[in-house]
């Protein structure tokens, strides 16, 4: 039989093992990981750049390629939504 201390500490781990899932499949499903952007250096900054050109694609830029690939996300996610808001 377990101690009470110890069936709290397994509760725990089940806990933190399900939240490190979650956020670990929430990434899975970011913008920039299904689309697969192209991540370059532009200047002292990164793009990542899905379409042909900015015009006609969606961009996020950082001083990071992370910081590109989270900006893209947050643009992607907004075009999405002014897509749905004008219809």
């Amino acid at each position: 039989m377990l101690s009470e201390q110890t069936q709290l500490n397994i509760e725990h781990e089940h806990m933190i093992m399900r939240q490190e899932f979650q956020e670990a499949q929430y990434a899975q499903q970011a913008p920039h990981v299904l689309m697969r952007p192209k991540v370059y250096p532009d200047g002292d900054h990164w793009c990542a750049l899905y379409g042909v050109d900015l015009q006609e694609g969606v961009a996020g830029f950082g001083k990071t390629p992370e910081g590109a690939c989270e900006n893209f996300d947050y643009n992607w996610r907004s075009q999405i939504l002014s897509e749905n808001q004008s219809k």
